[in-house]
């Protein structure tokens, strides 16, 4: 069975929604950038919602002097994207996801391969974390307190204790902290 892991940059205070500038893709410290390349060698698989995937596509297609590897790596993985409304992604090695998407999802699990990771799309990770499909969190934990957005987890979710499988800080002050559920 596939891994599904949601990674994720987030503040102290525990937002994932970037309402300032406390992150920027771009403008990665190597260590982080190192360790987010090193955990994509055991990914063949992104899951994005609709949003999300419209902001990747939007942006990292036509960067073309893309010193973070992420536009190569965009490229050529095998993107999901759960919608409603979309039919044609508009991206290559992409697929809609519509209907049962959660049944969809769990068949993906199913199938041989490597990790299908999670970032960004908020909505879908509150929907996924609710129905019990996450096995692993990856968390960036950056030192900014924002005070306001939508956090990892939902309004009133409870969760068992997760088993903490690696801690790492970074000199820039980011911490990568990574749970299983």
């Amino acid at each position: 069975m596939r891994t599904l892991a949601i990674t994720q940059n987030i503040t102290l205070d525990g937002s994932i929604e970037m309402l300032g500038d406390w992150f920027d893709p771009a403008d990665q410290d190597p260590q982080p950038r190192e360790a987010t390349r090193r955990q994509s060698e055991h990914v063949d698989a992104m899951l994005l919602g609709r949003q999300t995937f419209e902001d990747f596509r939007g942006y990292w297609p036509q960067q073309t002097d893309d010193q973070t590897g992420i536009t190569d790596e965009l490229n050529q993985i095998h993107k999901y994207v759960v919608s409603s409304t979309m039919t044609d992604p508009q991206w290559r090695n992409s697929t809609v996801l519509t209907g049962d998407w959660i049944a969809r999802v769990r068949d993906l699990k199913g199938q041989q391969g490597r990790d299908i990771v999670v970032t960004g799309s908020i909505t879908l990770t509150h929907a996924l974390i609710v129905s019990g499909l996450v096995d692993e969190y990856r968390l960036f934990v950056y030192p900014t307190v924002q005070g306001r957005g939508r956090r990892l987890f939902p309004d009133g979710y409870e969760m068992p204790r997760l088993q903490l499988a690696q801690a790492r800080g970074f000199d820039n002050g980011v911490s990568l902290l990574r749970y299983t559920a």
